[in-house]
């Protein structure tokens, strides 16, 4: 064996086992950060990159080096939470990996093996971005991004999206089943399963698009309801988060994690997308649909959830935040896993009960500034108010 390969092991040994800890510089009383990243590319195992032979890489070089971890589908199972990630190649080609942590916060080591997906849609280049939904009929279902080469325009970087479907039981086994088909939209990117049944079918949420980069006519996050998931057809989109003019949601918006059950509603984390002069920002934002109608918006708080800052502006993809992963444990801590500029993973933890304070009684955006401009003077006059009787 190489002496370089106990160097770098002692190094990935070193990162995979420090102990992570709440920014305490960060304070806005709905989450808290943490100090360092879950995962970023220096998690991925020396194995998955460099042969150890000596014989035949006698320099010990990266023969097949990673780029970035990031968007990561999550599920906890059996105490353990784990991380399906989207991991880059330096090949620019993506691929999944599961990560698992004994806190999901720190001390996330990746299984032996990447996923390696059935080989079912020969056009199939990429695949990103999955999410994991634990289905009330005893599946898990990962939904991810399939891309293709668009055939029919002479421009290399033209593609077309598509929902990829793939189903376990352990996140050993995975058996794949064919792309969901919307009917009405061309394209999809960020859809994602609802836990439940919704009038005895299986429900997602969708993103229509109209090509691979734009929304066009696309007004949101849709919701649409299949009778079966082993063919997945879905004929007609309703829209829940709808995007609006000068807001977060203003370029498109898409959901993230599988929607969070409470007793007031569904509560959905979500990223939204506006244009700026230095291209496309990313911030996470958290709404609510009705318990009986997953399809019906029942509140949406004003503004952004999360947005990138200070490290995380810096990256592959700079100024984004986006989530696909989040899990609620049986003692009420929710974890909402996000990656920053397609680089690295991270973490924010809060807990139910300040999610549902949040979503249901932070007041929705007015959409002017001259009204924004009242709501937050209410604000303050209550403020003083308060001041004056309790100082």
């Amino acid at each position: 064996m190489h002496k370089r390969y106990y160097e770098e092991l002692k190094k990935y040994e070193a990162l995979v086992t420090a102990k992570n800890s709440v920014d305490e510089s960060f304070y806005n009383g709905i989450y808290e950060r943490y100090v360092n990243p879950v995962l970023t590319r220096e998690h991925i195992p020396l194995t998955w990159q460099y042969d150890l032979n000596e014989e035949t890489n006698p320099f010990f070089m990266k023969r097949l080096g990673i780029n970035a971890v990031m968007n990561s589908g999550a599920i906890e199972l059996d105490g353990k939470y784990y991380l399906v990630a989207r991991i880059e190649g330096d090949d620019r080609k993506s691929f999944f990996g599961i990560a698992e942590s004994p806190n999901g916060v720190d001390n996330f080591r990746f299984m032996d093996y990447p996923i390696l997906l059935e080989d079912t849609c020969p056009e199939e280049t990429n695949v990103y971005d999955m999410r994991l939904t634990k289905h009330e009929d005893g599946y898990i279902y990962g939904v991810f991004c399939s891309e293709s080469k668009d055939k029919s325009v002479n421009d290399l970087s033209a593609a077309v999206a598509a929902a990829g479907i793939v189903r376990t039981k352990d996140l050993k086994t995975w058996e794949r089943l064919p792309n969901l088909v919307t009917l009405r939209s061309p394209q999809q990117r960020n859809v994602v399963l609802h836990p439940e049944f919704v009038n005895g079918k299986y429900a997602f949420y969708t993103r229509p698009m109209d090509d691979f980069i734009e929304t066009g006519s696309g007004g949101g996050i849709g919701f649409g309801l299949c009778d079966d998931i082993t063919h997945a057809v879905i004929d007609e989109e309703k829209m829940t988060s709808i995007r609006r003019y000068h807001t977060i949601t203003e370029s498109k918006n898409g959901a993230g994690a599988p929607p969070i059950k409470t007793d007031k509603g569904w509560i959905h984390i979500a990223h939204g997308v506006r244009n700026t002069a230095a291209g496309l920002r990313y911030v996470i934002y958290a709404f609510a649909t009705d318990l009986n109608d997953p399809s019906k918006v029942i509140a949406e708080p004003s503004g952004l959830l999360i947005g990138p800052r200070g490290e995380e502006r810096v990256g592959d993809v700079s100024n984004v935040v986006f989530t696909n992963g989040a899990i609620l444990n049986e003692e009420g801590k929710v974890f909402i896993y996000y990656a920053s500029s397609d680089t690295r993973m991270h973490v924010a933890t809060t807990d139910i009960e300040r999610l549902k304070d949040y979503v249901f009684n932070t007041p929705s955006d007015p959409l002017r500034s001259v009204k924004c401009v009242e709501q937050r003077c209410e604000l303050i006059s209550r403020n003083l108010e308060y001041l004056k009787t309790h100082e």
